[in-house]
C-alpha cells in the first residue's frame, strides 16, 4: 500500500469516526431534549387545562350533569377531564375513553389499535385531567428535526474528505515529483538532488541522498585512480621484467644470470607494489580491519620494528612505553609505524642511527621517526603523501607515505613531516587513544627517547 493510500485510509477513517461519534452523541441529546420538551408540552397543557376548569362558573358545572363539555380538538393532541367523582366533563375526543382514563399519575404509554400515545395523567383539586400525544405525529416531527441536523454533518463530513484527499495529494505531491526527478536521471549521474522548494520535513532524506551520492562518487573516483595508479606503475616493472627474460633467453652464462637475477628483482618490486595498492585500497574503502587483539601502544612498537627493514640495532626505542591503547586496528598502527621506519632506512644514510620517540598528551599519542639524512626541501614536504611520488632515486613504489596518511585520515589521527632544526628528517604520526569511561586525559608527555 502506497504512503498515500495509508494516509488517506487512516486519516479518512478517524475523520469518519470522530464526526460519526459526535453526530450520534448529539443526535442522542437532540431526541432526549425533544422527547423532554414534549412532554413537558404535554403535562403544561394538562395544568392549563385544570387551571381553565376550575375558574368555569357554578352553572356550567350543573349543565355538565347531563352532558360532557366538548373541547374543539386539536391535530396529534388528546385531552380529558374527570370530575372527584369520576364522571367525563369535558374531552375533546368522544371515542379514546380507554387511552384518556384515568390512572397512573405522570407520564406513560398506551396503545389504541396501531396507535401509541404518550399520555400524561394530572389531578388538581379532584379533578383528574389526561392529556395525550400521538407518538407517530412526534415521530414525524422528530425526523424532520433530524434531517435538519444530520444534513450539516453529512455536508461537513463529505467537504471534511475532500479537503483532506486535496491535502495530502498536494503535501505529497514533492515525494512525487522527487521520485520523477530520480527515474529520469541518467544512470551515471552523480550529482546532487536539489533541494530548492522541497518541505523540511523531506530535506533530511534528500540530505542523507545526497550524502549517499557523495559516497558514492568518492568510491568510484578511488576505483578509477587505484585503475589508473596500478596500469601505470605496473606497466614499468612488467616491461623491465620482460626484458630480462629476453636477455636471459639470448645469453649464456653470467650475463644470462644477471638478466634473470634483475627480473627477480622486478619481480619483488611489483609485488610491493601491488601489496600497497591494494593495502591503500583496503583503507580508503570501507572494509573493516579489525583481528580481535588490542592495539596497544607496546606491541606495536616491537612488531613494526621487526616487520621492518631496519636493523633493531640501528633503532634507538624508548626503555618503557606508555600501557595505552590506541583507537584503531592494531594490523594498521603497525603498518603505519612500519612505513614510517622503512621510509627513514631508504632515505637516510646507510648504517645511520633512527630515533623513535612516544608521548601521550590530550588523549593522543604521537610516534615520532627521526633519521640523520639530509631532510627534504621545504617545498617538497607537502608532496610526501602523494602517490608514486619519491624525493630520492631509492627503491620503493612510493606508496609508503601515501597509506601512513591514509590510515591517519581513516581513524581521526594526523601525520606531519619537518625537517630537524639539528639536521635529519621528522616523521610525526599521532593517533587517538582509547580512553576509559570518565577518565581526564594526560596534559603532559609520558615518554621520549631518553636520547
Amino acid at each position: 500500500m502506497s504512503l498515500r493510500a495509508r494516509l488517506l485510509l487512516t486519516l479518512g477513517i478517524t475523520l469518519v469516526l470522530l464526526w460519526g461519534v459526535a453526530a450520534a452523541w448529539l443526535l442522542n441529546d437532540l431526541q432526549a431534549s425533544f422527547v423532554r420538551t414534549l412532554d413537558q408540552r404535554l403535562a403544561q397543557s394538562a395544568r392549563m387545562v385544570a387551571g381553565l376548569v376550575h375558574q368555569l362558573p357554578p352553572e356550567v358545572w350543573e349543565q355538565n350533569m347531563t352532558a360532557a363539555l366538548s373541547i374543539p380538538p386539536i391535530e396529534g393532541l388528546a385531552c380529558q377531564v374527570h370530575s372527584p367523582r369520576g364522571e367525563i366533563i369535558a374531552r375533546t375526543h368522544a371515542n379514546m375513553e380507554a387511552v384518556l382514563a384515568p390512572g397512573q399519575h405522570g407520564h406513560s404509554y398506551r396503545q389504541e389499535g396501531e396507535t401509541t400515545w404518550r399520555v400524561f395523567t394530572y389531578e388538581r383539586g379532584g379533578l383528574i385531567i389526561t392529556t395525550a400525544d400521538r407518538m407517530d405525529e412526534r415521530n414525524l416531527l422528530l425526523g424532520g428535526i433530524v434531517r435538519v441536523a444530520v444534513v450539516p454533518f453529512v455536508v461537513a463530513l463529505v467537504g471534511s474528505l475532500v479537503a483532506l484527499w486535496i491535502g495530502v495529494w498536494r503535501g505529497l505531491a514533492p515525494l512525487s515529483r522527487l521520485r520523477a526527478s530520480l527515474a529520469s536521471r541518467h544512470p551515471e549521474a552523480l550529482a546532487p538532488v536539489s533541494t530548492y522548494g522541497v518541505p523540511k520535513e523531506i530535506k533530511p532524506l534528500i540530505d542523507t541522498l545526497n550524502g549517499l551520492l557523495v559516497r558514492v562518487q568518492q568510491t568510484l573516483v578511488r576505483e578509477q585512480r587505484f585503475t589508473n595508479d596500478a596500469a601505470h606503475e605496473l606497466r614499468t616493472p612488467l616491461t623491465a621484467i620482460k626484458t630480462h627474460l629476453q636477455v636471459a633467453q639470448r645469453a649464456e652464462g653470467p650475463l644470462a644470470r644477471e638478466a634473470l637475477s634483475h627480473a627477480e628483482e622486478g619481480v619483488v618490486r611489483l609485488a610491493d607494489t601491488l601489496d600497497q595498492l591494494l593495502t591503500l585500497a583496503r583503507v580508503e574503502g570501507r572494509m573493516r580491519f579489525d583481528d580481535g587483539e588490542p592495539c596497544s601502544v607496546g606491541p606495536v612498537v616491537e612488531l613494526a620494528v621487526t616487520d621492518s627493514v631496519v636493523d633493531p640495532a640501528q633503532c634507538r626505542v624508548p626503555e618503557a612505553l606508555p600501557d595505552v591503547q590506541l583507537a584503531m586496528p592494531r594490523e594498521l598502527a603497525i603498518t603505519a609505524l612500519r612505513n614510517l621506519l622503512d621510509n627513514a632506512v631508504r632515505h637516510g644514510p646507510a648504517n645511520a642511527l633512527i630515533h623513535l620517540r612516544v608521548q601521550r598528551l590530550g588523549g593522543r599519542v604521537t610516534f615520532t621517526v627521526a633519521d640523520e639524512g639530509p631532510g627534504v626541501d621545504d617545498a617538497m614536504l607537502k608532496q610526501l603523501t602523494q602517490r608514486f611520488w619519491r624525493a630520492s632515486k631509492h627503491q620503493g613504489s612510493g606508496l609508503g607515505l601515501a597509506i601512513v596518511a591514509a590510515i591517519a585520515e581513516r581513524f581521526g589521527g594526523s601525520v606531519h613531516f619537518a625537517n630537524a632544526p639539528t639536521g635529519g628528517f621528522l616523521a610525526h604520526l599521532t593517533v587517538p587513544e582509547v580512553l576509559p569511561p570518565h577518565a581526564s586525559s594526560p596534559t603532559t608527555p609520558l615518554l621520549q627517547d631518553p636520547t
